[in-house]
Formats: C-alpha cells, sequence, structure tokens
C-alpha cells in the first residue's frame, strides 16, 4: 500500500541547477512536461517583479521515476537548470558579512557558524520554489484525475484590496487572474495595485499582500479529526507558511469570522436529493481537520520582500561595526508570483491526503476505490434515512 508522499529538493539561488525527489507517486499518471513549464512560467510572471526573471527560461526535466511519460511508481526525479549559472561560475561572490533584516542571514549564519553568510543566502532564496512548483504541478495533474482542480488568486497588495463578490465563482475568479498581471480578478484593484507598486518601486521599497489558492471538487472525509499531525488544516497551514515570507494563513475568513457571532458564522448543512449540502462556506471547506466537499480555501498573508532599494540598518560580523544592509537583486513584490507556489504546496498536501485515504501503487487501483467510496458515502445518507423513517 502507498505510504504517502514526501519530496526533498537541492539546490543553491546562483548554482548550477536544481534537483528534486518526489517519491509516493502512484504508477499510471500520465505526467506532461508542457504542464509543468506552464506553471513555471506561471511563477515567473508578475508585475513588480526583479530582473532574475529577465535571465531564467524554467524548464524541467525528468530524469528518474517515468517511462514514456508515465509514472513507474519509482521516486520521480527533476531537475530545473540555473541559468544564470553562466554569470556567475567563472566569479568569486563578495562575502556577506551585513545580514540584511528579515532574512535568514544572520540567524543561518550563527546557527552553522559562518560569519560570511552568502551560503546561508543562497539556500535560503526563494529560487528554490521553482522545484516545489515542479513537484506541485505533478500533484495537480494527479488530484485532476479525480475531478480536483486548485487555481488561485491576489487578494490585496499593500493597502490595496480587491472586490471579491461572494457570487463570483471561483473558476471565473481563475481565469480573470490569469488575464492579469498581478494576477488580480478585480480590473479596478488591479489598475490601484500597478500605481501603488509604481510608486513603491520609486520609493525604493517593496509589498506584501494576502492571496488565497482554493481547491474546488474534494470529496467529503481527507483528513482526520483523531490526531493532531493528521488534521488537513495543520498540514495545509504548515506547507503554505513553509513558503518564503510567509507570515499568515486562515482557512476561509477565519480572521473576520472571529467579529461574528456563532450564528452568522457556522455553515448550516442540508440534506438535498440525498446528499449533505451547504449554502455557505464560512468554514472554508474544513470541519474538524476534514474536508466537506465545499471549496477548500486557504488564504495566504506574504510580507514585503526582505531586501529593499533603500538599505536598512544592521552591522557587520566581521567588524561588529554598525553596517547597512547589502542590497541583493529582489522583486518589488512577489504576492502575484507567490499564488503560483502556494498552488503547488496546497497541491501536495492534498495528493497526499489522496493518497492517504484511497491507498494504492497504481491509478487504476486508486480510482476504483475512489468511486467504491463515493458510493459507500452516497449509502451512508441512504441507510440514514431509513433509520430516521
Amino acid at each position: 500500500m502507498n505510504a504517502g508522499l514526501r519530496f526533498l529538493t537541492a539546490g543553491e539561488s546562483h548554482g548550477p541547477c536544481l534537483t528534486g525527489i518526489l517519491e509516493g507517486m502512484p504508477a499510471g499518471l500520465s505526467l506532461s512536461l508542457e504542464e509543468i513549464n506552464q506553471d513555471l512560467m506561471r511563477r515567473q510572471q508578475g508585475f513588480g517583479s526583479g530582473g532574475r526573471m529577465k535571465i531564467e527560461k524554467d524548464e524541467v526535466q525528468i530524469l528518474g521515476g517515468a517511462a514514456a511519460g508515465m509514472t513507474s511508481g519509482a521516486p520521480l526525479a527533476l531537475r530545473i537548470e540555473n541559468l544564470d549559472w553562466a554569470n556567475w561560475k567563472d566569479k568569486v561572490p563578495p562575502a556577506l558579512t551585513a545580514p540584511r533584516p528579515g532574512h535568514a542571514d544572520l540567524v543561518g549564519g550563527v546557527k552553522y557558524g559562518m560569519a560570511d553568510m552568502r551560503p546561508i543566502l543562497e539556500r535560503a532564496s526563494a529560487r528554490e520554489t521553482a522545484m516545489r512548483v515542479a513537484v506541485g504541478t505533478i500533484c495537480k495533474i494527479f488530484l485532476r484525475e479525480f475531478g480536483v482542480v486548485i487555481g488561485s488568486y491576489v487578494a490585496s497588495i499593500g493597502t490595496v484590496e480587491a472586490d471579491l463578490p461572494d457570487g463570483l465563482p471561483y473558476m471565473e475568479r481563475f481565469a480573470q487572474a490569469e488575464a492579469s498581471d498581478v494576477r488580480c480578478p478585480d480590473p479596478q484593484a488591479t489598475e490601484a495595485m500597478h500605481q501603488l507598486i509604481r510608486e513603491t518601486i520609486l520609493k525604493k521599497d517593496t509589498l506584501g499582500g494576502i492571496f488565497e489558492v482554493v481547491a474546488l471538487g474534494l470529496p467529503i472525509g481527507l483528513g482526520s479529526h483523531v490526531h493532531w499531525d493528521r488534521k488537513l488544516d495543520g498540514r495545509l497551514a504548515q506547507a503554505v507558511m513553509s513558503i518564503h515570507a510567509m507570515k499568515g494563513v486562515e482557512i476561509g475568513p477565519a480572521f473576520a469570522n472571529t467579529r461574528r457571532p456563532g450564528t452568522e458564522v457556522h455553515d448550516e448543512i442540508f440534506l438535498e436529493d440525498g446528499w449533505p449540502v451547504r449554502h455557505t462556506n464560512r468554514a472554508g471547506g474544513l470541519e474538524g481537520g476534514i474536508s466537506t466537499g465545499m471549496p477548500l480555501v486557504v488564504r495566504v498573508a506574504m510580507k514585503p520582500i526582505s531586501t529593499t532599494l533603500k538599505p536598512l540598518r544592521t552591522f557587520d560580523t566581521q567588524t561588529l561595526a554598525p553596517a547597512l544592509a547589502q542590497y541583493q537583486r529582489s522583486d518589488f513584490t512577489a504576492v502575484p508570483r507567490a499564488c503560483v507556489v502556494g498552488e503547488a504546496m496546497v497541491a501536495f498536501v492534498l495528493a497526499d491526503a489522496m493518497l492517504e485515504k484511497l491507498g494504492g501503487d497504481s491509478m487504476a487501483e486508486m480510482k476504483a476505490r475512489y468511486d467504491l467510496m463515493l458510493a459507500q458515502q452516497r449509502a451512508f445518507f441512504e441507510k440514514t434515512g431509513e433509520v430516521a423513517e
């Protein structure tokens, strides 16, 4: 029986490549390099991105775990080349001795005993998320076999908030986000975000924001209420908070719900055509750490990028004298790009939960079990009705 998913990444920001291992994918899943590369391209686009994105053209190579475009059940080995490596391989980069506030420079240097913190910068860089996107896209392809679709959009950048009416379907939100270079479904907010980003660039500053990742078509029953580390909301929170610069997460409108009484927060349940239905989704698709079958909505708060053209005060680890942080090439805002990384991490957690629920070593085996699960759930409500009568 499949023991679940796990993945590892390796590589540095200016090293020759990023590598990844994804273990646990069942055999018989048809992979699409074109789809993976499309998501890698989506990750590189966004108004307010820095110069690195003009250098890289991310494409993935699958080095193992697949034959003729089909997973074999063995670990998948992935590689993404760093094109910027050609500009760095013959140079000795200057030592980084003035740690940047907000980065891993100082704490990583202290942890590993490195006065020159450049190796910390190289691994702590968000360049690593390119491999997460490649892994996550494979997970999205897997989930789609069970009717699950994952998308994302920007809800706010800085002080500009998008108007996202409840009546706007999620698939329309996804489509409108794809047409926006800040990944915002609200055209008026998009223009306001453009203006704010332009002003921020002139001020040599950076911006954070909030984005939402939504999964549609999830069945009832992924996750568990019985142990703390199996609750789906906890697993999702850990995954998205592991993304660089993420500082907050909520499932659905969790913080807004704190200002409402319970009768205006909890989603009433109705039985319609033999199936439980909720007309609201304030729980964000999860109850008791288990999926409800409603859209799963994960809202993520991203802090402003820590590297700013206007240097912040710090100190030099060699001289111990006050210093200004050393500028490293960066974005002015990365919220639009972070959406795609968020999709990847949510997809990984949900794919792992699906494997946990169904088990199986091949797609054919899992699909048969999925159909059986749905039939058993239908039968549950039919039997419940008989008992009530």
